[in-house]
């Protein structure tokens, strides 16, 4: 098996961690979580900002203090059941480091974990030369190793998701067909665990993918994102991977990039440029999600519309009223 980065040391000392206090909660949220189906868990895609002060945190605690010991206060708030942790995309966290995850939240509180980006970024990942062949892109003993083990043992139960997020590949890219037989046997040999996939090349978004992941035991991850169709064109195409549990990624609007966006809408504590059509798509695919008998899980990024939390509460607020 080819060695890939060094797993990350754990983010939290030994010490104490740092109190967040969690914000007030108006009753008519509290109301509307009380109306969400017990298998919906929508959440944001990470927790450490500080501009969401008055929404998720009581005061204005800052970015090293919310990294640390800002997720249990997160966690309290009625309508944020789930979280992406992202943390381990440029290298592995140890299962050490997602127990202190884990411990901090309540038993009904569900992660969706990012993927190393050696194990879906075919060359140039960090700390290798530009441009180098990754040896470990598509590996399942590395998968397995450095990623799925870890994350089993150290989430346990809290598990919700593990996500494979393939990048817009260099060129010239791997074709369609190749790239998903090559997908559908890396699924079938991981460990037995709840993984989705999500692309951002549309060329990849073929029947070919859909069977891959069903052949493979996940299921696509719907994302809005500029690279790909629309959430109604993804579904058509990988409707065969999408008759299990939900999973979806809100993650950013319009034509901007992640840059622009961030400079648009930080410090993230308004919306700035709401999404009405992406909303009401997911809200019809987490009221299908219900009425199949399946497990939704979505997170919202604060580049979907200016706040993730907002952005989380006015679907919620869709949802329980039944819309869509």
């Amino acid at each position: 098996m080819p060695a890939g980065p060094p797993a990350q040391p754990p983010l939290f000392p030994e010490r104490e961690l740092p109190a967040v206090a969690p914000a007030r909660v108006p009753a008519a949220l509290r109301e509307t979580a009380a109306r969400l189906p017990a298998a919906l868990r929508l959440g944001t895609s990470s927790w450490s900002f500080p501009g969401w002060a008055g929404l998720v945190w009581a005061a204005r605690p800052g970015v090293r203090t919310l990294a640390r010991g800002g997720l249990a206060a997160y966690a309290r708030h009625p309508l944020l059941r789930a979280v992406g942790l992202d943390r381990g995309y440029y290298a592995p966290l140890p299962a050490t480091a997602l127990r202190r995850y884990a411990e901090q939240v309540s038993e009904d509180f569900r992660f969706l974990v990012k993927a190393p980006e050696a194990c879906t970024r075919a060359a140039g990942v960090a700390g290798a030369p530009r441009g180098q062949p990754n040896p470990c892109f598509l590996d399942p003993g590395f998968a397995a190793d450095a990623f799925v083990g870890p994350a089993l043992e150290g989430l346990g139960d809290r598990l919700g998701t593990l996500l494979f997020q393939f990048p817009p590949p260099p060129t010239p890219a791997p074709e369609p067909g190749p790239f998903a037989e090559r997908l559908a046997a890396f699924l079938q040999a991981l460990p037995r665990a709840p993984c989705a996939v999500e692309i951002r090349h549309a060329a990849w978004l073929t029947p070919e993918y859909a069977q891959a992941l069903v052949s493979g035991g996940a299921v696509h991850c719907l994302t809005v994102h500029p690279r790909m169709p629309d959430l109604d064109a993804q579904c058509a195409v990988a409707a065969p991977a999408l008759r299990g549990p939900l999973v979806a990624r809100w993650m950013l609007g319009g034509s901007l990039g992640y840059d622009a966006a961030r400079d648009r809408y930080r410090p993230f504590d308004r919306l700035v440029d709401e999404d009405p059509r992406a909303r009401a798509a997911l809200v019809r695919l987490c009221r299908d999600a219900d009425r199949r008998g399946q497990p939704a899980l979505v997170v919202v990024n604060n580049k979907a519309e200016g706040s993730a939390p907002l952005s989380v509460f006015r679907l919620a607020e869709a949802i329980a009223q039944g819309e869509g």
